[in-house]
């Protein structure tokens, strides 16, 4: 049996993107800076959300002290879907695609370190998405003036997420 580590973060990558992608490989070498072990599943064989979902949930990850969810795009809702079940200590979101026609069931189990971070000029999803879920969860909400792949912030993406993690491990 391999052991449980005591700090996780699994990723959920977008719809067009893979489980490597460039917000991903960034916000990865946060992570490991902060002593969490790193998982990113490729879910690029499906573009169902709810198929995303259960094959999250069938990983069942687990941490001894600290399981942090983060997600872009479908990757959020994927995300944020998979809190009620897993339980994680903290979730992070970039530009969540929440409440579409189809996949607008409200997330459950949204823990209280959550942060939602969304670009003013997203064309893919409203940026009132993301308003929507952080004002529902009394999450942190930060806008930046970027775009939906936040590709042109990754330095303040890594800077929200250290903070997010360091809290997460507290």
């Amino acid at each position: 049996m391999k052991d449980i580590p005591a700090r996780l973060v699994v990723f959920a990558h977008g719809k067009e993107s893979g489980p490597w992608g460039t917000k991903i490989q960034h916000l990865a070498v946060t992570a490991r800076q902060r002593g969490y072990e790193v998982l990113s599943p490729d879910y690029s064989h499906t573009h169902d959300a709810r198929e995303r979902v259960a094959q999250l949930l069938a990983l069942a990850p687990r941490a001894r002290q600290s399981l942090v969810l983060a997600g872009s795009s479908m990757g959020g809702y994927v995300s944020a879907q998979a809190c009620a079940a897993l339980r994680p200590r903290a979730l992070f979101l970039m530009a969540p695609a929440l409440y579409f026609p189809g996949w607008d069931e409200e997330p459950q189990g949204i823990p209280a370190l959550c942060s939602v971070v969304h670009g003013w000029s997203d064309d893919i999803v409203p940026v009132e998405r993301g308003l929507d879920f952080a004002r529902r969860n009394r999450a942190e909400l930060h806008l930046l003036d970027s775009g939906h792949t936040l590709n042109d912030q990754l330095e303040t993406l890594a800077l929200l997420f250290d903070d997010l993690l360091a809290r997460a491990a507290a």
